[in-house]
């Protein structure tokens, strides 16, 4: 199956409440395990380091979840190499780690106590999977009342198989997911009209 061109979101000038919260999903190690097929957006990696150094140089707060799995067999369980942070994603002494055992960082963690006590309602959504992780918490905080933006580039998924058997490209997956997405529990945009609207 060829894979289409994912066409580019229009610029759209947008406002961010001072401070928002960064919050980065599952950037761990794991998620580079050929076990999880073909990606989506190889230079994702590289928009979401520009945004995480635009935050930390305007000293607002960065939030890391990380997936600690409780499968035997998982890439993401702690003690295994994949549980730790990517390259270029490891926490600063001053930013906060959650710790989650499920898909969704709201479940069965702190997040949204220590989001409201810090009045944080802005939130940016980066990280992995789009259709899993990304999704699950995406959801949870519109439900919630957050504000939520998510940048299109700055996050990923891999091919799988539809419940019709189908095949489905990386970029197929990542775009139905954006599309349930969008306009109901957020709003999906690009990293580059997120610098602009950090003044970069």
């Amino acid at each position: 199956m060829l894979e289409r061109p994912v066409p580019e979101l229009p610029m759209t000038a947008i406002t961010l409440p001072a401070p928002s919260a960064l919050l980065l999903i599952d950037l761990q190690c794991a998620i580079d395990h050929p076990d999880w097929g073909v990606r989506n957006n190889p230079h994702a990696e590289a928009r979401m380091q520009a945004l995480l150094t635009r935050w930390r140089q305007r000293s607002w707060p960065v939030i890391h979840v990380r997936h600690d799995s409780l499968e035997t067999g998982s890439h993401y369980r702690p003690g295994q190499p994949g549980h730790a942070f990517k390259a270029g994603f490891e926490p600063q002494t001053d930013e906060l780690v959650i710790a989650k055992h499920t898909n969704n960082a709201f479940v069965g963690t702190n997040l949204e106590q220590r989001l409201r006590r810090a009045g944080l309602h802005s939130l940016v959504v980066l990280g992995v999977i789009t259709n899993n992780s990304i999704e699950a918490t995406v959801r949870m905080a519109g439900n919630l009342g957050f504000r939520v933006q998510l940048p299109a580039d700055g996050c990923f998924t891999f091919n799988r198989r539809d419940w019709n058997g189908v095949e489905r490209s990386a970029d197929e997956v990542h775009a139905m997911s954006l599309a349930n997405l969008d306009g109901e529990y957020c709003s999906v945009t690009d990293c580059a009209t997120l610098l602009a609207a950090l003044g970069q």
